[in-house]
């Protein structure tokens, strides 16, 4: 005879729903195991003296759900193959609905020539449907509340989630719904669905999930699917649908207007307006100006969305790709311990792909690849730093000052000499030598001239504060009088940002 295991549901405790197919192989069963025996059904095997062995036991013994689960499918397997008889393993509702046991097994029987075979029964979906009283067809999805993932959610569909089982897994379930569906947002909690004089159905704000009492084995969390723009407006997929609908023949005629060549400068401006708020360490305006930003990349999507060449969705995809395959240290076989063999790895993985589109590195120049419209600092910056991986470079930077110093005198000669061209040419070494030496010095230098820039707004509106409180505009002072004030703002800055940083 061959091995054999039956698998079979034991419903969702309601003995008028267990099928006579199943009870039928309850009572015929030489060897009946159950997963856990805290289950409504049991009174019903004890009354009908149907003899059985429970795998309660390791709950205890062992330290996570996955080590149960994986034991229980390994002795089922060790029995039916050392018994030579046909074994019946019942779990609570359906085997074949969030019974992970059910799905291990179908792996180890196949590898193991042990016959498997599964005989429904209702699941507690079955009763969620009906009591909650929604039609999954409008849209739903089942949720492990042991393994719920953010990004899981979806506020389109009516959302059950499974394996509550306690009030600590309940507060895990209501922190990870917060990030997604307002503290407030109604849910509805079902102890022992179907189960005469055991159910309960609790409606409650999200906030209050971990508060109510009776979690088990048989409760449930349902979250409805909702409507509200507060809860859309947090979806991707609603970002998307506005913006196809700001470019359709109903939508805004500025937005139908846009190409790509007329977005670029707002594409420019939106990150230059993002770095703003980085520098001035302002998160509510980085959320804004960020949003900002992205708005651009759904433009731009949208654009070649509407001839058919890619989506925003495509974008996303070749990202992931590329993402997964220039990190092989964190999704592959390859070891990175500090950031610069982190780079390589990129760097290598890089030229790999380039091979690949039947580019030969070794007709390209270093200096390829650096984009050609990137602010001349940060251009300078990235090609000296190229050059520098063969050795081109200073030795220390002692040596970049006496060039800058160098460079200094060379300007000074070009303008003795009044001449245009010269003075354009030799400004230009200087500011190129000044960025060789941020290099070295290890400090960005558009940061640097960044804050620079904000350094002299701060200082000279406070000369333009000073006058005004002494009555006065520009024309009515004198440079001596600025310079006062300039000194004098220096002063009181510097104490207010000292102030700031000890506050």
């Amino acid at each position: 005879m061959t091995a054999r295991i039956t698998v079979l549901g034991l419903g969702t405790g309601d003995p008028d729903q267990l099928t006579l197919g199943c009870f039928r192989k309850l009572q015929q069963a030489d060897k009946l195991y159950l997963r856990t025996d805290q289950h409504p059904m049991i009174e019903i095997l004890n009354e009908n003296q149907i003899a059985y062995e429970s795998f309660d036991q390791l709950y205890v013994e062992k330290a996570t759900f996955e080590e149960v689960y994986e034991e229980i499918a390994q002795a089922l397997i060790r029995y039916a193959l050392a018994d030579n008889v046909e074994i019946v393993y019942a779990v609570p509702g359906h085997p074949m609905v969030a019974e992970f046991t059910v799905v291990r097994l179908r792996e180890l029987c196949s590898e193991a020539n042990v016959e498997l075979q599964i005989m429904g029964g209702e699941s507690f979906l079955d009763q969620a449907f009906t009591r909650f009283g929604f039609d999954p067809i409008d849209g739903f999805q089942l949720l492990d509340a042991t393994d719920l993932k953010l990004n899981q959610l979806n506020p389109n569909m009516h959302t059950i989630i499974g394996q509550v089982y306690d009030t600590f897994t309940a507060s895990d379930v209501k922190l990870s719904l917060m990030e997604r569906y307002p503290d407030d947002y109604n849910v509805v909690v079902g102890h022992a669905l179907g189960v005469q004089g055991a159910e309960q159905m609790i409606e409650v704000p999200l906030y209050e999930l971990d508060q109510i009492e009776g979690y088990g084995n048989l409760s449930l969390v349902w979250v409805p699917r909702g409507e509200s723009p507060e809860l859309l407006n947090r979806t991707f997929e609603r970002l998307h649908e506005i913006v196809s609908i700001l470019r359709s023949p109903e939508g805004c005629p500025w937005d139908r207007e846009q190409t790509h060549a007329s977005l670029r400068k707002n594409l420019i401006e939106e990150t230059y307006e993002v770095l703003e708020t980085i520098d001035d360490d302002d998160p509510d305006a980085m959320c804004e100006e960020m949003g900002d930003l992205l708005l651009q990349v759904m433009l731009h999507s949208q654009i070649e969305e509407e001839t058919g060449v890619f989506t925003v969705y495509d974008v996303i995809e070749t990202l992931n790709e590329k993402l997964i395959r220039r990190h092989p240290h964190v999704f592959g076989e390859r070891e990175a311990g500090n950031s610069d063999e982190a780079l390589a790895n990129w760097q290598a993985v890089k030229d790999e792909e380039k091979r690949s589109k039947g580019i030969d590195l070794s007709e390209q120049s270093l200096l390829d690849g650096i984009p050609r419209e990137l602010p001349s600092l940060m251009k300078s910056l990235k090609l000296q730093k190229k050059a520098a991986t063969v050795g081109f470079d200073w030795p220390n930077s002692g040596e970049v000052i006496d060039k800058i110093v160098e460079e200094l005198d060379e300007v000074r000669e070009a303008i003795k000499l009044k001449s245009a061209d010269n003075q354009h040419e030799e400004l230009g070494d200087l500011l190129f030598a000044v960025v060789n030496l941020a290099r070295m010095l290890k400090v960005d230098p558009e940061s640097a001239i960044a804050a620079a820039n904000r350094k002299f707004t701060e200082r000279f509106q406070y000369i333009e504060q000073g006058l005004k409180k002494r009555e006065k505009d520009f024309a009515q002072s004198n440079l001596e009088e600025m310079e006062s004030l300039w000194q004098e703002a220096k002063k009181v800055l510097k104490k207010q940002a000292k102030k700031q940083e000890f506050s």
